[in-house]
Parts: C-alpha cells; structure tokens; sequence
C-alpha cells in the first residue's frame, strides 16, 4: 500500500461493496490485527453512532475495585485498538506497534489475574490484606504487583514513542485522514472535494463500474493532480449512464470514456473468473450475454456454497415463479406497480424472517424491480424487514439502476408487467436484465407473468424458456403460501372477478365444477367488505369440495318458498346480512349429463322469495329425470361428491348408486349412499343457462 490511490465509482453502494472487499483482503494480511487500516479511508457520508449510558448502584469494596479496573482497562484498549487502527503508518511505527500490543496483552493478563482471585474465596480481599493467610497473600501481592509494574513502565513508555495529533474540528480530522491515506475510496462526484485538499499526489485512480459514467463524469477525478496510473474498469453488457434528455443521448453525451477506448482499440483484458453466483445462477447471463467465457470460481463450486433458505423445490438457488393473475398497474411518475407481485414478495420476505431470525445465522436480502412504483409498492407491503446490512437479518428493496455494483445472498426479481399483448417497456433491455440476474450469490428467485414475458418476444421470454428448459419454472399457487398471499391481495384489491373464474385459484383442486350468474357478480363487485368477501370465498371454496351445510327440513322450508325449485335452492347465510343462494345443477357435455355447482346471488333475505319466483321460470322446463338428476346424492363419507350419467341410459336408471352408468366425478367411491328427496314434473325442454363459463 505504497501507491498513493484513489478508488472512484458512480454510487454508494458501489464504492461500499469495493472497500469492503479490499479491507477483507487486507485484514487477512496485516501481522499485527487492525494495524494499517488508517492507511484506508472510505470518503462521504456517515451514519452517527449513539454511546448508550446505564445507571450505577451501591457496589461493595470487592466490585469496586474490579469495576474500576474493568472501566478503565476497557477504555484504555478502546484507545489503542482505534489508534492503532485509523490512523496512518506514517504516524505509527511498527516499533510504537509492538509497544502498543504489549500493553495489551499485559493489561489481558491483569484481567485474567483478578478473575482468578475474584472466584477464589475471599478472592479481592487477598490482595488487599483482609485475610490472615501471610504466605498466600504475600504470593499473590508479588504476582499482582510484578504484572501492573510492567504494565504501567509499557504504558509510560509508550507515552514517550507516541503523540496523539491534535486537530481543532471535524474539517481538520478529515484533510488530516485524507492527506496521510494510501487508499481512498470515494464516488466519483465526492472526488471532486479532493481538488480543494492540500495533500501529497495520488499516482493511481481506479474507477469501478466505469461503463456507468458519462465521459464527463469520468473527468472529475482524473484531472486530480500528480496522477500516474488510470485503470477503468467496467462492463459495456449492463447498465450505460443515464441521460434523461433524448436530443442529448442520441448526440452521444451518454457515451462513457469506457466504451469510447473500447471503441478506439485500447488494450483490455477481460476479468474472466467470477467469484459471486452460484453456478446455477450464473448459467444463463455467462451464456446470453458473455458468450460462455466467464469461469465460475472454484468458491462458488463447493458444496457449502449452496444454500437453502426456505423448503421446496420452488427455493432453490434459481427459479422463476410465475404469478399468471398478476396486474400492471400505471401509477403517477410515468411507473408501474403489480399489487400481486409485491403481496407474494412479502410472502417470501415474511417467511425467511420466519425461519432465519433467532438462528444466528446472518442473511441478507434485495428484492429488485425495474419500476419505481413497484418499488415502494413492496416497500409498503415489508416495511418493518427492511434494515441495514450490519442486520443478522437485512433487507433492501431498490430499482436495477440502484442495484448495480451491488449483491446480497438473495435476490427477488419483480419484473412487475402483466398484459395481454406482451408489452413490457424499457424491462426488455438485455443490459437492465443483466444486471437484475447477477446481483445474487447463493439463491435468485423471479416472479412474473409468465404469458406476457413469453409474448414480449424480449431477453425475458429466453430466460422463461431457459427456467422451463432446466425444470427451474414454478407456478405460484403450487405454493400453499403463495397461493393465500396471492388470494388475500385478489381480494383486498378488489379482484374478485379473477377469483371467481371456473379455473381460478379458488377452484384448482376442486371437486366440482363452479359457474357463476351475472346478477352474482355484480353483487359481489358492491361488497366492500373485505372480511365478508373472504368468507364468501371461503365458503364457495369448501362448496367446490363437498362441504354442505346441515339443515332442517322445517327450518328450510321456512327460508325458501314453496315452489316448484324449492327441493333445489340451497341458502347458506355470510356474515348474518347477507345470503348466498345456489342450486346442484347437470350440464351436458358430449354424450354424459354432470353435476355441476351454480351460484344465483348473494343477497338479504327479503329478496330471496323475488329469485325463487325467477328460479321456477328457468325449472319449470325441467323434465322429471332432469329434476331428478339434479336432486341425485352421493356421498363420500361426510362430503357430497359430483356425478356423471350417459344421456341415453338417465333416462332408465332407477336411483340405485351401483348402476353402472352412473360415474363419481372426479374419483371412484368406497362406497355411495342415495339421499332422496321429492322431484317436481316440468316439459320436456331445457331452457339454456344464461351463465358466463370462463
């Protein structure tokens, strides 16, 4: 570290990243602990630190003492690991070093010393001459003294080799660091404070993430004085400088210096070994954007660097989840947003915390989202995760841009858009998508629309069909969780109808099949009420798969006027106001009649007599066996279960659940059992269903 150097990049997390990486490197050389690392300065904005003070009580003559030493010998250590530590070689020699670490490991013995006494009986009062055991006491009055005389000789003399510098305010502190440092690391725009400090000449700049820089950025720090030596070093693949102005990126005003030397034939060399992703993530990007030439590390290769973090092939190290009922959203600032992406990135974010939190183990997350609405959006949805990196458990949340020279153990990637025409903006530049997929080091998880990617015809629809390819491609409501969360926000949002579709989530694993009146939805788009909502929901699931509600005969009765689709109409109250109404019905598909579920309407119990006197329309053209078939039963011990009959032969069965013709959908039964109840006799046409199947 005799090269004066300056370390620049575009932004914060940048510049954090590379000194951090350099001050691992070098703490793993230094002989003597913290020793040089004053030599280092990372140059810009600070967080404050608060020094928490705790109340003091009575303490006996043995606690005193040892509190007093404790105090003391903790503060004097303090002191001479920060000395040691921030300020420069130049002001501290190995010779004043070694001193210092002397001192250290004296006033550690002196520690050891008294805790061995203190846990003896009558420890401390040994030492101060309350006990009458003369030869022990003299022992250790010789041993205690021996030791604290070396100590405070190496004290004293290392007052004498060494001069704590003096500054009058914080100004001076830093020209002080900055004059007498190696290493600085800084961004690119904060380097320009450095023309205004007296200080020896830098000989060497590095500019991390140089293709990110407009030319004229990149001109800050090199105009500073005394410079010998430039290296840049970036990737022309991702992210270029922003240039808000149009008129001014077509003149080339975006054009970095990086990609001008490219241009101009310099000689590069390409840093063709990446010690970050796992190999599992690094697949595609290596082979899309750098042609295969990108080595993985043998690091990355070892058996510990693959990591689990949540159970389930669906949480692997690499997986695109697809949320098929997600909806753009276009918010104010010319954004996107898609509420169902960020409840399922909740979701994940929630249960790691779940699993993680109180292990000891240390993780850190970045959900990443092209789109600034997006961003906020799941902010919003994680706010009590997010916290700093220095956080056992931490959690950032940023755009693509923001991400750039960054990486966490995990990433989320929202790509966010949802349409029908496959439309999906600025998301489709290789550069950002790049970017997005090389952030991770042991787990990438995607979430989007898997119909939209595919159809935008983009670097997106390569990486679904790489995903699908490698058996990496997961829909969400495989997922239990997932699945609640992508429910839950359906609902909160308003969605219903998305739910309320025959193949919806609601219905995937459902016995039978769901169809819906127009007049049902409209009265459940004027619900509100999200509780009441979920209970329909919930009700309507639990229909689908048999449940049925217990009631009398002369209850019954009582709630449904007599008529000729009385044996028929089944209502089940929701939240004591409301009503839901619905009926078994058969649908005929091909050559077989099936039992199908349909819904009327939710609605008080003063408009029920009105939709019975509707329903006695529609079944009075009903012949006997249909009515029958309708009112047909079987059960699979306390669930009802849908059947299915030939056309030709429902006519001849005779009610029994053993004829042949008759068929459980969608599974065989152990055993059936016929519930009988009377039929009503209407005309031989069956008026057609005015319902939407979807």
């Amino acid at each position: 570290m005799k090269c004066r150097t300056l370390t620049c990049a575009p932004t914060n997390i940048a510049v954090v990243e590379v000194a951090a990486r350099v001050v691992s490197t070098v703490a793993d050389l230094v002989e003597y602990e913290t020793y040089g690392m004053g030599d280092i300065i990372l140059f810009g904005n600070w967080e404050r630190m608060k020094d928490n003070m705790g109340k003091e009580g009575l303490l006996t003559c043995e606690q005193f003492v040892w509190k007093r030493f404790d105090f003391s010998g903790k503060q004097l250590k303090f002191c001479i690991v920060n000395l040691y530590t921030h300020l420069p070689t130049t002001l501290i020699s190995l010779q004043v070093m070694r001193i210092m670490t002397r001192a250290l490991d004296l006033m550690t013995s002196l520690e050891t010393l008294l805790l061995s006494l203190s846990a003896a009986d009558e420890g401390l009062k040994q030492i101060l001459g309350e006990n009458e055991d003369e030869e022990r006491k003299l022992h250790n009055r010789i041993k205690l003294i021996n030791e604290k005389r070396e100590c405070l000789n190496t004290l004293r003399l290392l007052s004498l080799k060494f001069q704590v510098p003096e500054f009058a305010d914080k100004n001076a502190i830093e020209k002080f660091c900055l004059s007498n440092a190696c290493l600085i690391f800084c961004t690119v725009s904060s380097s320009a404070r450095l023309h205004s400090i007296r200080m020896a000449p830098l000989r060497c700049l590095v500019i991390d993430e140089a293709a990110q820089l407009k030319e004229c950025e990149s001109t800050i720090p090199l105009q500073l004085f005394g410079l010998h030596h430039a290296i840049l070093i970036g990737d022309e693949r991702q992210l270029p400088a922003i240039v808000n102005s149009e008129i001014s990126g077509k003149a080339g005003f975006g054009r970095s210096l990086f990609e001008r030397l490219v241009k101009l034939g310099c000689k590069s060399h390409l840093l063709n070994i990446q010690y970050r992703m796992h190999p599992s993530i690094s697949l595609f990007p290596n082979t899309e954007f750098y042609g295969s030439q990108v080595l993985d590390a043998p690091n990355v290769k070892e058996t510990g660097y693959r990591r689990r973090f949540l159970q389930g092939d669906m949480f692997e190290s690499y997986s695109f989840i697809n949320l098929a009922h997600g909806k753009e959203e276009f918010v104010e600032q010319r954004s996107f947003k898609n509420t169902v992406e960020a409840a399922a990135a909740a979701d994940i974010v929630g249960r790691l915390f779940k699993d993680i939190n109180g292990t000891g183990q240390k993780v850190s997350i970045g959900i990443i989202s092209p789109y600034q609405a997006q961003v906020h959006a799941i902010q919003e949805k994680i706010g009590k995760f997010i916290s700093d990196s220095d956080s056992a458990f931490s959690v950032s949340v940023g755009t693509v841009d923001g991400f750039q020279g960054g990486e966490e153990d995990l990433i989320i990637i929202s790509t966010v858009r949802s349409n029908e025409n496959g439309s999906v903006g600025f998301v489709s530049n290789p550069q950002r998508a790049n970017v997005a997929l090389t952030r991770a080091r042991f787990c990438l998880w995607i979430l989007g629309n898997e119909a939209t990617l595919v159809r935008s015809g983009s670097i997106w629809k390569k990486i679904v069909n790489d995903a699908k390819h490698r058996q990496c491609f997961y829909n969400a409501e495989e997922d239990e969780s997932l699945d609640q969360a992508i429910t839950e926000s359906l609902i909160e949002h308003g969605r219903l109808d998305v739910l309320l579709r025959t193949h919806s989530p609601l219905f995937r694993n459902a016995r039978w099949m769901v169809f819906f009146s127009d007049d049902f939805r409209r009265s459940v788009a004027r619900v509100k009420n999200v509780r009441i909502c979920k209970e329909v929901l919930s009700l309507l699931a639990k229909l689908s798969n048999g449940w049925r509600q217990r009631q009398s005969r002369k209850k019954r009765s009582l709630m449904v006027p007599s008529g000729i689709s009385s044996p028929l109409i089944e209502q089940y109250n929701v939240s004591g106001q409301l009503n839901m109404v619905w009926t078994v019905d058969i649908l005929q598909e091909n050559s077989f009649w099936i039992h199908v579920l349909k819904v009327w309407d939710i609605l008080p119990s003063s408009d029920i007599p009105k939709l019975a006197m509707s329903l006695d329309t529609l079944f009075w053209n009903y012949t006997e066996e249909q009515m029958n078939l309708c009112l047909y039963k079987c059960m699979e011990g306390n669930l009802v279960v849908p059947m299915r009959w030939t056309v030709d032969s429902s006519s001849d069965r005779q009610g029994s659940c053993g004829d042949a013709d008759a068929v459980q959908l969608p599974k065989s039964l152990a055993s059936l059992c016929l519930e009988d109840e009377p039929g009503t006799t209407g005309k031989a046409a069956r008026k057609q269903w005015r319902l939407k199947r979807n």
